[in-house]
């Protein structure tokens, strides 16, 4: 008899033992009501900040045109910083007896940014859709914010303001600067009298 004691257990199925939606009982001195309410926010955070993710990552491969250097990398590092968000929202959700959104078809199916085209955009148009996204996620993290407040959940509240808020409100900042039309080596008065004495 051969000895199949190192042989993996494969095409192994089991039964769900927590639904989506539901919380189980930790010890964090939260009523249930505030962890409920605390992971389906979250959730609805989280997908959105997939999807976001997601969206940074289509426009860092798909970048073109005279900054596409500066674009490409500045993308690859906000992808970055979100998908270390996603964890630590994820990881608040299971904090609060909850189950992550970790397929990212549910996040699909629950998130508030609208489908991108899945071709190609011009990039003013790509970085609209990531300000725009931004803007989603950042409208509803402020009112989950004072949300979790209301219920006394401070670990909530201070992951949406200190990390999903500002990182949000800086990495908008960065794509809104890139929409500005200014000229990089002239001035318009420049423009208009070449001899430089505009203001002499």
């Amino acid at each position: 008899m051969s000895d199949n004691s190192s042989q993996p257990w494969l095409h192994q199925h089991g039964h769900e033992v927590q639904r989506f939606g539901t919380v189980r009982q930790f010890p964090l001195a939260l009523s249930f009501e505030a962890r409920m309410d605390g992971c389906q926010r979250l959730n609805h955070v989280l997908a959105d900040s997939q999807i976001l993710y997601a969206l940074y990552k289509k426009h860092h491969w798909l970048m073109r045109g005279p900054t596409f250097y500066q674009l490409h990398l500045l993308l690859d590092k906000h992808a970055g910083q979100q998908l270390a968000l996603i964890d630590t929202i994820a990881e608040r959700v299971q904090t609060l007896g909850g189950v992550a959104v970790g397929d990212p078809r549910l996040a699909a199916e629950i998130t508030c940014v609208p489908r991108p085209p899945d071709g190609a955009e011009e990039v003013p148009a790509m970085l609209s859709r990531l300000l725009e996204a931004h803007e989603t996620i950042l409208t509803h993290a402020h009112q989950d914010a004072a949300r979790a407040a209301d219920f006394g959940d401070d670990g909530t509240n201070d992951l949406l303001v200190s990390d999903i808020i500002r990182t949000g409100e800086l990495q908008a900042w960065f794509l809104a600067e890139h929409l500005v039309d200014t000229p990089l080596v002239r001035t318009p008065e420049s423009i208009a009298d070449p001899s430089g004495a505009a203001g002499s």
